[in-house]
């Protein structure tokens, strides 16, 4: 398994927890975020809380308080607090004055019946799994039951859990599509958490796979035959291919064959079956547990991203206890929240929990019912033993744990403690402690990290019907996941509306046809916090860019109709007068992406109807007619002149409308004779007003200036735009339409006989310019007001309205606000989120289609203003000032504090003046320059880059006046003592008073006014300080303060003493010398520092080498006793005197040596009796009889004692081995050893040791008996 991200998920550092309180006392809820000004909401019960009578909200930097004031019955229920994408559940709950008892932890279980959990109700919601066959049942499938196809993962069909009595057999399928896989996948089916099965192959246990090629399904196989009890508890099949990965969990119940009368319902919940009186065994060392579940609990506090060090990790919670005290209907949120995916057997264990401890006689304190600890993190497991002197033993799943690194054993008096560190998985167990035949039992689960989510989902805009499809991607690969829409959990229901698809990390959640009923915000949510993307679903509406239009065409010429709506994917049906146009060689009907095209070559008067387009699934009609020109010529002489032949010929110019990039062809039928000649010109404009005569056709004959034109002959036939002439028509054609197209063209035919001429109106319309980048302004919490301009090209036609788009900035998606065109040129854009950074572009459409996006707006943020400042209240009152202070508000909005700004206004006045220009970051302020006497009102507002918030006022108002206050000095308990100090230190004594007006402050010493320089006085307005930069002993004495406001005084009396080294003792003497001892005395030191004498150090030095040696220390007295001293030599004495600042710098020191005389000694040598230590060989240790396996070296020992050293034989049947090269012979320390290598059946029989010395023999004998092996 990958390990889990390092990104932080949780906003969260401490979470409030649950709590029971009385009723009519006040709950506190306390939470504390990562870091500071982030955004956190109180609810209960889904509705967020506001500050009010009943509720109480407060801020300080991290920490976030919620206080029920007079919890009632109403008051309990569930409560939450939200910052960011973190939101952490908890329950209140108000009980009875008489019973508000806290709630202990489960009673541990009796002896008999060790690590069973408490009691609980036994109604509970599978999580997970089908439900179990019925008891015996010989497949865990049975036949002819159809099980739905999973379209989760790799599993066509995951294995179910099963039951079995002992002795049964069962038999585990699960099934993998392989109709994308290029090779068989690899399959392992696991017991527990790592124990591998293929390794457990045999009599008992078969897997078996085979591959349907009809179905291209892969079936794998798990056989149980004559199932014992041992075969319980959970099990895993893991199914890998080269790029995915599934698993798959499910159990297997192994009941007891048991006949009637004989039910015990305890066996069935056991984690493990009991055996030879009553040791545990398992199939493995480390996880073999009936309903072993504990591995499935995942750590759910740190949601969390790996935290700072510096920071407190939350409070652990006891998965246990919050079970026992919830409602059934509960328990499916707890087992999620905590990450238990094995809800049923944790039920199943606590419903065996007994309230009731049977008293114990080896143990006063047992181990509790369960423990859990996170992995990586170190556990104690302690009991309380009735005697200190009993021996333990510490099981681990029925084996005895021995020492080592991980596990270590603490005995301190009565108590037992195992200590685990580094928990891993392995260690999710059940423990035991045993002494004698008596012993407790506990469970120890170990919770893994939380499931982070790496990538979070994203917004999606989609069209009814259309297939939906979000994608999340966590740190943990096949990690349990939740999908909510609106908050509520979404299944998968008998239709298949949701499906939920994991690939590896990534997590699918499916729509294929969207509704507007699915439109909404959906969560992801896994153990270490929830990813949120909204999903908005509109009616299916059919634009029409390019309508198709009217046409006349003469006969064998080509019509086509052509169309643009839009939608890509939308198919329709032609019709010709109301009935369906069925294609042919002459009839096609074409779709590429947006148009649809009808195209009918050689007309004929019969193709004269009415033509339709009809989108599929919409009630949308697109109609035009097709006229047949019908060209008349009479007969005329054969000198005619030459005629245009149009509808409405004239020198009023015909507008022909044709849209860009669409080819333009004219039709002119003309006649004459002889064939007239036939010319083209368009009219070019020079681009500037001169004064000219009127301009042909002109419309205003009296301006005075006009436009100057010049024809531009055309008389290509062959390129873009080109001419061709044929004896009845000229037709004029230009391939994909530009706006330098557009013009008038004037068509004239000559010939001898005369001249015609017509003027066309050429008009090429097309999608509007791109708008320039829309602007963004009054930008709100949720909103913003999108203001832009028109294109700076309509496309010759009018603009119908305009599509307004907008993204996060780090995202590549853009989401369409609108589908009705918006007529105006600004439009309020909402359901925006707080402090995402969003992007907008606007298009603008006409009859034609959409015109390109405009650039992107500048990137802004949705920020709403703060809230009001909190705990606005009067610090201090002065003549001209006031003091205030405020705490930071509870909203900040996205983009912080730019400040506070502070106000004040006359009571009974609206007007509000500034008291100060600008802003300022600090949470207080000191106003001056107020006017004496004068009632005012304070307000303080926060700012931020959406404005200033709501004010907080003053609830009364304040009158500038200084209020009198008794002076009174506020001594410090450290200055009541004697202040002693060191000569040459600082002295710096600060006292601080009160007083209002400020008080005098006068200091004195013995009675007289300070005087010098060395004594300095320092005063403020709240404390006084007495300095002296380096102390001197006359500085010591007694010291008055004293604070006087008029009549009024109080005054404090100081004791400084300034302490320095002591001078050294006087009149050191030599009172007395005997043997080895000298006897001294002297008198206390002249100068004692001004402090006591603490003792007195003496010291000694040989006249020899004066080097001096300590002999007494902290010596009290004045005279001493200097013994062990050394015959002969001579001896000088000094001393020094101690106080509490150290030894005095001199010490006192004996004029004259002092000589330690020799006197006369006659050695005499003891006399010792000669000992006898011989002794007789002896065997301490003999021989004994043993059995070896040939081929095995072998040794035979024994110790033997004797004095002298005695001589050793080794005998076999009698016969001396001292010869034999097989038999080696070692002596060590009086241990004798005899080595037989790779002895045979001949080499068994008795073997004898015999050892001989002068005061006698002694010899052992033992039979060896070599065994060859089966």
């Amino acid at each position: 398994m990958p390990e889990p991200g390092k990104k932080p998920v949780s906003a969260f550092s401490k979470k409030p927890r649950s709590a029971e309180v009385a009723a009519g006392s006040p709950a506190v809820f306390e939470a504390e975020t990562e870091r500071a000004g982030v955004k956190v909401r109180w609810q209960k019960g889904g509705n967020d809380i506001s500050a009010s009578e009943k509720f109480g909200l407060a801020a300080e930097g991290t920490r976030h308080t919620l206080t029920v004031r007079d919890a009632g019955p109403a008051d309990q229920g569930s409560y939450a607090v939200i910052a960011g994408s973190s939101k952490v559940k908890f329950d209140l709950k108000v009980i009875e004055a008489e019973k508000a008892e806290p709630v202990s932890a489960p009673a541990p279980a009796p002896a008999e019946a060790p690590g069973v959990p408490g009691e609980v109700p036994a109604s509970a919601t599978e999580v997970e799994g089908g439900s179990p066959n019925p008891e015996g049942s010989s497949s865990a499938v049975p036949n002819g039951l159809s099980v739905p196809d999973d379209p989760i993962g790799l599993f066509v069909t995951r294995p179910q859990d099963g039951e079995v009595t002992v002795g049964g057999s069962i038999t585990f399928s699960a099934r993998v599509a392989g109709a994308s896989l290029l090779k068989p996948p690899l399959v392992k089916w696991f017991k527990g958490k790592w124990v591998d099965l293929s390794s457990k192959v045999g009599q008992h246990l078969q897997l078996h796979d085979s591959y349907d090629r009809a179905s291209k399904v892969y079936l794998f196989e798990l056989h149980i035959t004559d199932a014992q009890a041992t075969f319980a508890g959970g099990y895993r099949c893991e199914v890998s291919t080269k790029d995915k990965f599934d698993s798959c969990n499910f159990n297997l119940t192994v009941h007891e064959a048991i006949g009637p009368g004989d039910l015990d319902l305890r066996s069935a919940f056991r984690r493990m079956s009991l055996a030879g009186g009553g040791r545990r065994i398992s199939d493995s060392n480390e996880d073999a547990g009936i309903l072993d579940f504990s591995s499935l609990l995942k750590k759910s506090s740190s949601f969390r991203t790996p935290r700072d060090s510096k920071l407190d990790a939350p409070a652990e919670e006891d998965v246990w206890e919050i079970l026992r005290q919830a409602s059934p209907t509960e328990y499916e949120r707890i087992a999620f929240q905590h990450g238990v995916t094995d809800l049923r057997g944790m039920l199943k264990r606590l419903k065996g929990l007994k309230r009731d401890e049977k008293k114990s006689t080896a143990f006063q304190k047992k181990l509790q019912p369960a423990y859990q600890v996170s992995k990586g993190h170190k556990i104690r497991l302690t009991v309380e033993l009735a005697d200190p002197d009993a021996e333990v033993k510490w099981l681990k799943n029925g084996q005895e744990i021995q020492m080592s690194g991980r596990y270590i054993f603490e005995s301190n008096g009565a108590k037992r403690t195992l200590t685990i560190s580094q928990c891993s998985l392995a260690d999710d167990a059940a423990y035991q402690c045993v002494v004698g035949g008596e012993r407790c039992s506990t469970e120890l689960f170990v919770k893994e990290p939380p499931v982070l989510i790496t990538r979070p989902l994203e917004d999606q805009l989609v069209m009814v019907g259309q297939r939906v499809e979000f994608e999340c991607e966590v740190s943990e690969e096949g990690a349990q996941v939740k999908w909510l829409k609106d908050g509520v959990e979404l299944t998968r229901e008998e239709t298949f509306k949701y499906r939920f698809k994991k690939d590896g990390h990534k997590h699918h959640l499916i729509i294929n046809e969207a509704t507007l009923e699915d439109a909404g915000h959906y969560a992801l949510r896994t153990s270490g916090g929830q990813a949120l993307a909204e999903l908005i679903v509109q009616e299916k509406k059919l634009e029409v860019y390019q309508s198709i239009a009217d046409l006349t065409v003469g006969a064998k010429d080509q019509a086509v109709f052509k169309c643009e709506v839009s939608d890509e994917n939308v198919r329709g049906v032609w019709l010709k007068n109301g009935k369906e146009l069925v294609p042919s060689s002459r009839i096609k009907v074409s779709h590429i992406g947006r148009v649809h095209k009808l195209t009918i070559d050689d007309v004929t008067p019969a193709d004269e109807a009415d033509y339709s387009f009809v989108p599929e699934g919409f009630a949308c009609n697109l109609s035009a007619k097709l006229h047949f020109l019908e060209v008349k010529i009479d007969f005329v002489p054969r000198q005619e002149p030459p005629k245009i032949h149009l509808d409405c010929p004239g020198r009023t110019p015909d507008t022909i409308v044709v849209v860009a990039g669409n080819k333009l062809r004219l039709d002119v039928p003309i006649s004459g004779d002889p064939a007239p000649t036939v010319i083209w010109q368009k009219t070019v404009t020079q681009g500037k007003k001169v004064l000219a005569g009127p301009a042909p056709d002109a419309g205003d004959a009296g301006a005075s200036d006009e436009w100057v034109f010049d024809k531009k002959l055309l008389c290509e036939t062959e390129g873009r735009v080109r001419v061709e002439t044929t004896k009845d028509r000229s037709i004029f054609t230009v391939e994909g339409a530009e706006k330098e197209d557009e013009g008038v063209y004037t068509v004239t035919v000559k010939n001898p006989v005369g001249e015609d001429q017509v003027n066309l109106t050429v008009k090429v319309i097309d999608v509007p310019d791109a708008p320039a980048a829309p602007k963004i302004s009054n930008v709100g919490e949720d909103s913003c007001t999108v203001q832009w301009e028109p294109p700076a090209y309509d496309g010759g036609q009018p603009v119908l309205g305009y599509i307004l788009e907008r993204k996060k900035k780090k995202s590549y998606r853009w989401m369409r606000l609108n589908f009705d065109l918006l007529r105006e040129l600004s439009h309020e854009a909402r359901r925006m989120i707080e402090g995402v950074v969003y992007e907008m572009r606007v298009y603008a459409v006409n009859a034609i289609g959409m015109s390109r996006p405009s650039p992107a707006s500048q990137p802004f943020m949705p920020v709403g203003p703060p809230s009001e400042p909190t705990h606005l209240a009067i610090e201090d009152i002065s003549d001209t000032t006031v003091s205030l202070k405020w705490r930071p508000p509870e909203r900040e909005g996205a983009g912080g504090l730019d400040g506070y700004s502070v106000e004040y206004c006359q009571e009974g006045c609206s007007e509000w003046v500034a008291a100060l220009q600008g802003l300022t970051e600090r949470t207080s302020m000191l106003v001056k320059d107020l006017p004496t006497g004068a009632r005012l009102l304070f307000r303080v507002r926060a700012h931020n880059v959406a404005g200033p918030g709501a004010p907080a006022t003053t609830k009364e108002p304040v009158t500038v006046q200084e209020i009198l206050q008794r002076p009174r000095l506020l001594l410090p308990r450290h200055l009541r003592q004697t202040i002693q100090r060191r000569v040459g230190e600082p002295v710096n004594l600060l006292i601080p008073f009160q007083g209002k007006p400020r008080p005098q402050v006068t200091w004195t010493k013995e009675g007289q006014p300070l005087a010098g320089e060395e004594v300095s006085i320092r005063n403020s307005v709240t404390d006084t300080i007495l300095f002296i930069r380096a102390a001197h002993r006359a500085h010591s004495g007694t010291y008055q303060v004293t604070v006087r406001i008029e009549n009024m005084e109080d005054k404090a009396t100081l004791v400084l003493q300034i302490i320095d080294k002591p001078s050294p003792p006087q009149d050191i003497r030599v009172t007395e010398a005997w043997g080895f001892n000298v006897a001294l005395d002297w008198k206390p030191p002249q100068d004692d520092g001004n402090t006591e004498i603490l003792g007195y150090t003496v010291q000694k030095a040989d006249k020899k080498t004066m080097e001096w040696f300590t002999v007494l220390e902290h010596y009290r007295r004045t005279q001493c006793v200097v013994s062990e001293l050394i015959i002969g030599n001579g001896y000088y004495f000094r001393v020094f005197s101690h106080n509490m600042v150290g030894p005095s710098d001199t010490a006192a020191t004996t004029k004259e040596p002092v000589f330690i005389p020799r006197p006369g000694i006659t050695y005499e040598p003891p006399n010792y009796k000669a000992l006898d230590f011989s002794e007789a060989p002896s065997f301490t240790h003999p021989l004994v009889n043993r059995s070896v396996i040939a081929g095995y070296n072998a040794t035979l020992c024994c110790a033997v004692r004797g004095s002298p050293k005695p001589k050793i034989s080794w005998f076999k049947n009698g016969l001396d081995l001292g010869e034999d090269a097989r038999f080696r012979m070692f002596s060590k320390q009086g241990v004798l050893t005899l080595e037989i290598r790779k002895p045979c059946p001949f080499d068994g029989g008795v073997y004898v040791c015999r050892a001989t010395n002068l005061q006698g023999e002694a010899q052992c004998e033992c039979r060896l008996e070599v065994r060859v092996p089966q």
